[in-house]
């Protein structure tokens, strides 16, 4: 058994993987397995996984038909063995020493998971930029250097990043937390991360910056398209999750206010020849939380 497994889900990246793939294997902790997954690429991505594999026994490469990152992470997940578990996206770029850091905190504290900072890259104009969304430091205020679980921040939980590629997991509680990433579904990490927050023990909050997002026009943020009409998908399903686990009234108000930020900031960001529809839809999906407050 490896120290830590890395899932990629990799589609139509080929010239992202130097950058992504080659980031991990140069980590500064080598003791990894690589799990590549190639959700159906129609470019060379496939071909350039198997010469990384050829050259590095860490790296395995799998094969799907096309089914999206969400399933593709699911898949990965049911190939690795490593004590811990990480998440990387095939066309972003990892600090050399964030794992062997990572690892650190997570032997020394007995977390399920911890969390770390990203920078934005933006591929067009060459500009980095740091948001409050994925420096979290509004929870890092509340939870500083302590090990702390969802109870502890509040209302707070809203100022998590739920992206997979910030957090360094132990891999056993995540399989024992049932989390899942959605099927078929941009947003897919949604559903994976609160199913396993509210899991949470033992949190850590890492307050370093390991991470570089890159968007690029090929990427879902890049792109403003039809896609982005998921994130109401991945609104039920995140409704659905704090109900399961009794949080729903508890954190109703919160919970519908951060709905309707998000709406508004897609609505902001998708292309102008869908912004109509998503009104509509956006209209729709506030009536339907009014109606349901009403019956309650």
């Amino acid at each position: 058994m490896v120290e830590i497994s890395v899932v990629i889900p990799v589609y139509n990246c080929e010239e992202f993987l130097d950058d992504s793939l080659g980031g991990i294997l140069n980590q500064t902790f080598e003791d990894l397995e690589v799990i590549c997954v190639d959700d159906g690429s129609t470019d060379n991505s496939l071909k350039k996984l198997e010469e990384f594999a050829k050259n590095d026994s860490r790296v395995k490469v799998f094969h799907q038909e096309n089914q999206g990152g969400g399933d593709a992470r699911n898949f990965g997940l049911t190939k690795t063995t490593g004590k811990y578990l990480y998440f990387m996206d095939a066309d972003d770029i990892i600090y050399p020493e964030a794992l062997e850091e990572c690892h650190k905190l997570c032997e020394k504290n007995d977390l399920d998971f911890v969390l770390f900072k990203a920078i934005s890259y933006f591929e067009v104009t060459g500009q980095y930029e740091e948001h409050d969304y994925f420096t979290m430091g509004k929870l890092y205020e509340c939870v500083g250097d302590e090990v702390f679980s969802f109870e502890d921040v509040g209302d707070l939980l809203f100022e998590f990043s739920v992206t997979p590629w910030g957090k360094l997991y132990n891999r056993q509680f995540v399989i024992d937390s049932g989390a899942q990433f959605a099927h078929r579904i941009s947003f897919h990490d949604n559903k994976f991360f609160w199913e396993m927050l509210f899991n949470s023990k033992r949190i850590q909050f890492l307050n370093e910056t390991y991470y570089v997002r890159r968007i690029h026009p090929k990427s879902l943020i890049g792109s403003r398209d039809r896609k982005f009409f998921n994130v109401f998908i991945a609104y039920d399903q995140i409704f659905e999750i704090f109900r399961k686990y009794n949080q729903f009234e508890r954190y109703k108000a919160p919970l519908y206010n951060w709905k309707i930020s998000i709406l508004y900031f897609r609505f902001q960001k998708i292309a102008e020849e869908f912004k109509q529809e998503f009104l509509v839809k956006t209209r729709e999906e506030i009536q339907k939380m009014i109606d349901e407050d009403g019956k309650q």
